[in-house]
């Protein structure tokens, strides 16, 4: 399987060696294909289609913002539980286009629907016929740039012409680089479980890098199982476990307008049916869920535009745990305190600013504020054995941890973000050049 080195030209920035990535191989009942619809001009992949031969359970959360791309619009058109396709562009947002964006997706899902029940007829024992409302859309790029329909209609024959029944891990890695935007890294992860005795899969892949901040969704991932598991499940374990992963990362608090994370189940491996989220044969496989969206929400994190520091947030002993979300929030979006964290600089002064900004209810003598392993401020101020030259050595790491005890309750959260460098600004002032 030929990489589209083109694809590697996106930044100056070192890449990961592909050796660095998991071995995504071959999920029963999905398809893969990806090519160039030219929308860089350059020839970089960035049209993906997910084929489903015999349709798949999905299920979606998408972005609580007021202004929504037309693509989310269109899959929240769609009814059905069951859909055949995905096809995800970079580029083009296809955001605050109008009745013209939209009609764009029904003329797309309709040539794909067509082109696909022809592949039925070639490949299938008993074909079916593929409607326009079993393909949905992801897209992701600049927003209110005309949609480009007709490079998108001009490759959909050739991409469905190279749909690869069979993937392994370069076809993993192709379709995650073909999503991507100001990304500098694919980002996928896996894990393997059991549904009962059954082994099943979960694989995912996911890109954002910049307008990102959580509410609901943020950014674009998709969950793709061979469990045997029905859409009203997939939906009770997205909404269950997107809470402590991607509503839990920040890079710069600006929510996008085409947030979407969804879930897709071929049901090929045959467990035992699950008709309950609380069914202990769930157990393991809602963990692994977890742990696939929490490391696909790290790396978005860590691939943050500009970023040279991963940066943890723990709150810990809250009255509650919405109360340590907002704390946690709101030393993430801070500028100030990610600017100094880019910067080594041990300002711990900034984070307590925005402990108190977070309109929560607290007690300046309860707060224990500890930066990696060194207690920085107790009871009202700075602690006892404070040296500001040790924490400036840690401030020098490319992993930051803060933990802030509140000492009021017993809740807790932790949130993930990055800092703030120039290369930030110099991403976002070119993004369009």
């Amino acid at each position: 399987m030929a990489i589209n080195l083109s694809n590697f030209l996106i930044s100056k920035k070192d890449r990961s060696k592909m050796a660095d990535f998991q071995d995504l191989d071959h999920l029963d009942g999905l398809s893969i294909s990806v090519t160039s619809a030219d929308l860089y001009n350059n020839r970089r992949d960035d049209l993906v289609l997910f084929y489903f031969r015999n349709g798949a359970e999905f299920a979606s959360v998408y972005t609580q913002s007021k202004i929504v791309s037309e693509n989310i619009k269109w899959n929240k058109s769609i009814k059905g539980k069951k859909i055949r396709a995905l096809m995800v562009n970079a580029r083009n947002a296809n955001c605050l286009t109008g009745i013209k964006g939209f009609n764009s997706l029904r003329e797309i899902a309709d040539e794909t629907a067509k082109l696909l029940t022809e592949k039925q007829k070639i490949d299938e024992d008993t074909p079916k016929k593929i409607t326009s409302n079993e393909v949905i859309f992801g897209c992701t790029g600049t927003i209110g740039e005309p949609f480009p329909l007709e490079k998108i209609k001009n490759s959909l024959k050739f991409l469905v012409d190279k749909i690869k029944y069979t993937q392994n891990k370069y076809l993993w890695i192709k379709a995650a680089m073909s999503i991507l935007t100001t990304d500098l890294k694919p980002k996928l992860a896996m894990e393997e479980c059991k549904i009962g005795k059954t082994k099943v899969k979960i694989y995912g892949i996911a890109k954002g890098s910049g307008m990102i901040f959580p509410n609901m969704a943020t950014t674009l991932v998709y969950l793709f199982t061979d469990a045997n598991l029905p859409s009203n499940i997939l939906q009770k374990l997205l909404k269950k476990n997107i809470n402590n992963t991607f509503n839990a990362i920040s890079c710069d608090g600006d929510t996008s307008t085409n947030d979407m994370i969804s879930f897709f189940s071929t049901c090929n491996a045959k467990n035992k049916d699950i008709r309950n989220i609380n069914d202990s044969k769930l157990k393991e496989f809602d963990k692994s869920v977890n742990n696939v969206l929490l490391n696909l929400a790290k790396r978005v994190v860590s691939d943050g535009e500009g970023a040279s520091k991963f940066i943890q947030i723990d709150v810990l002993k809250c009255k509650s745990e919405e109360d340590a979300k907002k704390i946690s929030l709101a030393i993430a979006n801070s500028p100030l305190v990610k600017t100094a964290i880019a910067g080594g600089d041990p300002n711990w002064g900034r984070i307590m600013m925005a402990v108190g900004k977070s309109d929560v209810e607290l007690n300046i003598n309860s707060i224990s504020l500890i930066i990696g392993n060194y207690k920085v401020f107790e009871k009202g101020q700075l602690a006892k054995n404070y040296s500001e030259q040790t924490l400036k050595d840690y401030m020098k790491s490319n992993s930051i941890k803060i933990t802030l005890e509140m000492n009021l309750g017993k809740k807790n959260f932790t949130c993930y973000t990055m800092d703030f460098t120039k290369k930030y600004i110099e991403i976002n002032s070119d993004y369009r050049s």
